[in-house]
């Protein structure tokens, strides 16, 4: 069967909202699959329509309880709620650093969510690049709102954020010097400021050392980040937070800012299937393996430096 006519029908499946037909989408991005191109030409004009948030956090700061409750109050309101879990993988054993985790027992039966974890894998893609694609497959689908959570540890997990509409930071009380420490990164990128497990104590200190730095931080949008207090577990605080969410969405619509944000986040996946690509090239060849293998062995016996390498990897594709 002609593999584009075959796509067609999936994304006549996934445009009609079907479940299976968004797994096997899902599936064949992060498989980077022959037709995984031509499926995300297909699934792209579909786009456009979902609110894509993004939660990021250091470990531990209950996350994935937030993201839960979250997703509740929106299946409370009518919304379907696509869930992607980023879980980054090592890169010796390919396995989640995470583990095994029971995620969302409730949501799971819920036939108005969708919930997919995602890891690397040792794929030549990136992590992020196969998110925001899983991403426009649930926007394509049909789900109003698509949550990303990230476990926070890595600037893949930044570049995940930076690709979503609004973007969540979760801290937790008692932080201390751990604030002072992300402000160069995740501070950045942060729309809405979460206080998680506000009934622990410290929870004032941490907001005033919170609202020091965001101070000192500039904006080209002119946004000022607010700071949210939720207990998760209690489903505490979040209605405010979706709230804030709303009101940062209509402040993008009003002041026309959100088309910025979405030109950044269209440069960034083209750059980035760029380099997939080009990466892809250069080791398709039978004798490139080989090659990258005695390269790697040069570099690790410190007999050439890995700079050197890279050139004469680039210069034999040219050849």
């Amino acid at each position: 069967m002609d593999p584009s006519k075959n796509n067609k029908s999936l994304v006549d499946r996934l445009a009609a909202g079907d479940t299976r037909a968004v797994a096997r989408a899902i599936s064949k991005v992060e498989d980077v699959s022959k037709d995984a191109s031509e499926l995300m030409k297909q699934v792209f004009p579909l786009t456009g329509r979902g609110l894509v948030i993004g939660i990021t956090g250091a470990p531990g700061a209950g996350k994935s309880s937030l993201v839960d409750k979250l997703a509740l109050h929106y299946r409370r309101q009518g919304d379907r709620v696509g869930i992607v879990a980023v879980d980054p993988s090592s890169p010796f054993s390919g396995g989640a650093i995470l583990g095994d985790r029971i995620r969302m027992q409730t949501l799971g039966l819920d036939s108005g969510v969708f919930i997919r974890s995602m890891a690397t894998r040792g794929n030549l893609g990136g992590l992020a690049r196969t998110t925001v694609d899983a991403v426009s497959i649930l926007d394509a689908a049909g789900y109003a709102k698509i949550i990303i959570e990230t476990v926070g540890v890595g600037q893949d997990e930044v570049e995940v954020v930076k690709a979503a509409d609004i973007s969540v930071v979760v801290l937790v009380p008692g932080m201390g010097d751990d604030i002072q420490a992300i402000k160069a990164g995740i501070m950045e990128i942060g729309d809405i400021f979460v206080i998680n497990k506000a009934d622990r104590e410290g929870v004032n200190t941490t907001e005033k050392e919170l609202e020091a730095l965001l101070s000192l931080a500039t904006r080209d949008d002119a946004w000022e980040p607010p700071i949210v207090k939720t207990v998760a577990t209690e489903s505490r605080g979040i209605q405010e937070l979706a709230a804030a969410i709303e009101k940062y969405r209509e402040f993008h619509f009003q002041t026309k800012s959100e088309a910025g944000r979405r030109r950044a986040i269209a440069r960034w996946r083209i750059l980035e299937l760029l380099r997939e690509r080009l990466v892809a090239q250069t080791l398709e060849s039978d004798s490139a393996s080989e090659n990258l293998d005695r390269l790697a062995g040069e570099v690790a016996s410190r007999q050439r430096d890995p700079y050197s390498a890279v050139e004469e990897i680039i210069r034999g594709g040219k050849q």
